[in-house]
C-alpha cells in the first residue's frame, strides 16, 4: 500500500478528499493529515509517505515551499498539488520541482482524483523507490496482531499436514504503548472490532485532534490505525472460518465488514487466499 498525507487548510475540502475516495481499493492509504505545510513538513520527515497532496495557498508553509523543503532533505516524495484558478504560476513552479500533477478544487471530482491516483501508483511502481529514511521505534513487550504475508501460498498442501502456524498467516508482535491514549484506543479496538471503527471516531473517543491521533497512532505501533483494525479483524475472521460452519458472508459481518466483497478483498491481501480457500485449507 502506498502511503498518503493530506495536507490542507481547508477542513471541509480536505474530508472531502479523504471521504470521497477508496483509497485502499487503489492501493493506497492515509497515514495522516495536516492543516498547515510546517506541521505536514514534520510528518513528512517523520514518515516518509509515497505521495502528499497538498493544497497549494496556506497560511504560514505554502505547498510550494513544502515541496521545496521536502526535496532538500532528498526525499522523492510524490507531490499532487490542489490549486484554484488563477494560482497557474504557483502550479508551474511546483511542477519544476517535480511535482506529479495538479487538481483544480472547483472541478474536483471522484473521477479526477481516481485518474490522478492510478497515474501516481504507476510511477510509483515504476520506479520502485525505497524510502530513504525508516522510522525506528523501541518496542516493549508485545500484543498479537496479524500482518498480511506478499506471498501467495500454495493451495495444493494436504489439509491434514496443517496446523495453525502453517495457514498463510504471520504473526507479529505489535509493541504495548505506554501513551495511555494510544493503549485505550487499541484496547477498543480489541473489544469492537466488528463496530464502524475509524480514524476520526477514535479521535473523538480519547478526546484527541484526528491528525495527531493519526501520527502518534503510527509512531507508537508502526502501523497506521485501519491497518491495526484490519489485522484483528483477519485473526478473528480466521478463527470463524477454523472453528464454525458459518458462510462467508456472515463472518465479514461479524468482524466488521458491511460488504462481503470488501472483506474478501482484504482477506486475499492480507493472507494470498481467500476465506472459502482458507478454510478448506484448515
Amino acid at each position: 500500500m502506498w502511503k498518503v498525507l493530506l495536507v490542507e487548510d481547508e477542513v471541509f475540502v480536505r474530508e472531502s478528499v479523504r471521504e470521497i475516495i477508496s483509497w485502499e481499493e487503489l492501493g493506497f492509504t492515509v497515514i495522516g493529515e495536516s492543516g498547515n505545510g510546517t506541521e505536514a513538513l514534520a510528518m513528512i520527515i517523520q514518515d516518509v509517505p509515497d505521495l502528499v497532496l497538498t493544497d497549494i495557498v496556506m497560511p504560514g508553509m505554502d505547498g510550494l515551499e513544502l515541496l521545496k523543503q521536502t526535496r532538500q532533505a532528498g526525499l522523492k516524495t510524490k507531490f499532487v498539488m490542489l490549486t484554484c484558478m488563477g494560482e497557474f504560476e504557483y502550479v508551474r513552479r511546483a511542477m519544476e520541482y517535480g511535482a506529479s500533477n495538479y487538481i483544480l478544487k472547483l472541478s474536483m471530482s471522484v473521477n479526477s482524483l481516481r485518474d490522478t491516483l492510478r497515474k501516481v501508483s504507476a510511477e510509483l511502481g515504476a520506479s520502485a523507490e525505497v524510502p530513504t529514511k525508516a522510522n525506528h521505534h523501541e518496542v516493549s513487550p508485545p500484543a498479537t496482531v496479524l500482518t498480511p504475508t506478499p506471498a501467495s501460498p500454495s493451495l495444493t498442501t494436504s489439509p491434514a499436514a496443517l496446523s495453525e502456524t502453517d495457514l498463510p498467516f504471520t504473526p507479529v508482535r505489535e509493541p504495548m504503548v505506554k501513551h495511555p491514549e494510544i493503549s485505550k484506543i487499541i484496547e477498543y479496538i480489541g473489544q469492537h472490532y466488528d463496530q464502524d471503527i475509524t480514524v476520526k471516531s477514535m479521535s473523538r473517543f480519547v478526546m484527541m485532534g484526528e491528525n495527531y491521533v493519526s501520527a502518534l497512532f503510527k509512531k507508537k505501533t508502526g502501523h497506521t490505525l485501519i491497518h491495526y483494525l484490519h489485522g484483528v479483524r483477519m485473526e478473528k475472521a480466521a478463527e470463524y472460518l477454523r472453528e464454525t460452519n458459518l458462510p462467508v458472508q456472515e463472518i465479514g459481518y461479524r468482524v466488521g465488514f458491511g460488504s462481503d466483497n470488501y472483506f474478501i478483498k482484504i482477506f486475499k491481501r492480507w493472507t494470498g487466499c481467500t476465506p472459502s480457500q482458507y478454510r478448506h485449507r484448515s
